[in-house]
């Protein structure tokens, strides 16, 4: 894991000002969309049973 870091790194050192603006826009960009999921429910809540039983 630690040479995938590195190399990674190594690269974006090589890249130029606006390619490394565009990447970080892009990571941006996928940051935001994931917060925005995250906290929303796969699915529906079940809605409460109206047949519950009641006091009597």
């Amino acid at each position: 894991m630690r040479r995938l870091i590195q190399r990674i790194t190594e690269d974006v050192d090589q890249l130029t000002d606006d390619e490394r603006d565009q990447i970080q826009q892009a990571a941006q960009i996928v940051r935001k969309t994931r917060q925005s999921f995250l906290g929303m429910p796969r699915i529906h809540q079940p809605l409460p049973d109206p047949r519950a039983e009641r006091p009597a």
